[in-house]
């Protein structure tokens, strides 16, 4: 076992036995929606589940992992959602949705988890977890984080991770992300947005995907229009240049931090590689350098990795 997993156990054992005490679990271990009624924590939790229609489901054979948020979880989202329960527990889509991304196939104790690497949910949806001292955080699909405070609470179907934030799933596609990111208090995409405008890319990066974007910020793009000579006008105006130079940023399929292929050639979707390696600094078809400086933001239909220069196809 590593040090960390080491550590999780020793608390996983101790906060376990105060849950099932709470919830009156013992050798035969009720399945997770019973645990969830059982225990005055996870009381919302159980409501939801009950006014979405799921206990059914997650009543079944599963096995199912269940990321379950608290009860002051639910009134935290209910605030920064802006929403009533009564309205939440009313949208049956949007709570469904909500729920069934908190819900993983298959057992996975906490020692299993796979970190920084794409959760998938029943929700179709993914999050991230990774090793935060003892425990495990988890980045939702907006990007925000929480962590499991009590984890490997066995049941019949399954097992319970209970988390502090209700999860919820993306909002936004790797473009709207951006844009978003460019509208912020600090912007760092309004030319890349601007750029995909021009090469007529929105549509397409909207799609399903997966995309993994490798995005130049607003001051990759000013140092690149310097290098080549010329202007931001007649940058854009070549469109053929543009897509080719934008698509050399993407990558097909979902590509996190801890998935990047150090050393190998990483295709684009404009047909030429670049080279990743382990400081995380790009090598383009030029032999130009480019440094990855935020990673993993994610979005509904892919991710994006933040870097410091636009990178070149070969010429």
């Amino acid at each position: 076992m590593t040090s960390w997993i080491k550590r999780l156990t020793a608390i996983v054992i101790a906060s376990s036995v105060t849950f099932l005490t709470a919830c009156g679990g013992g050798d035969d271990a009720a399945d997770v929606v019973t645990l969830a009624r059982s225990n005055p924590d996870l009381s919302v939790l159980a409501e939801a589940i009950d006014a979405a229609g799921l206990a059914p489901t997650l009543q079944g054979a599963g096995p199912f992992t269940v990321f379950a948020p608290t009860n002051q979880a639910f009134t935290n989202v209910l605030a920064e959602l802006k929403l009533t329960k009564e309205q939440l527990f009313a949208d049956k889509p949007l709570l469904t949705a909500v729920l069934t991304y908190h819900v993983v196939s298959g057992e996975i104790p906490s020692s299993a988890v796979p970190l920084g690497r794409p959760i998938t949910t029943l929700q179709k949806g993914y999050f991230k977890a990774e090793a935060s001292g003892s425990t495990l955080q988890l980045t939702d699909g907006r990007n925000r984080l929480s962590k499991v405070t009590t984890a490997n609470v066995d049941a019949s179907n399954g097992v319970i991770h209970v988390v502090d934030k209700v999860l919820l799933p993306a909002d936004k596609t790797v473009v709207g992300t951006a844009v978003a990111l460019s509208t912020s208090a600090t912007p760092e995409f309004t030319l890349l947005v601007e750029a995909l405008t021009a090469a007529d890319l929105v549509t397409t990066l909207s799609g399903p995907g997966p995309f993994t974007v490798f995005a130049p910020t607003d001051a990759a793009f000013v140092a690149l229009l310097a290098e080549l000579g010329i202007t931001k006008e007649a940058l854009f105006a070549d469109k053929p240049l543009l897509t080719s130079v934008l698509t050399y940023h993407v990558v097909p399929g979902l590509v996190l931090k801890a998935q990047v292929p150090v050393g190998s050639p990483i295709a684009t979707v404009e047909g030429d590689t670049f080279t990743v390696n382990a400081s995380l600094a790009i090598t383009d078809q030029r032999a130009r350098s480019a440094k990855i400086t935020g990673t993993d933001v994610l979005a509904s239909n892919g991710v994006i990795h933040v870097i410091d220069k636009v990178i070149l196809p070969a010429p």
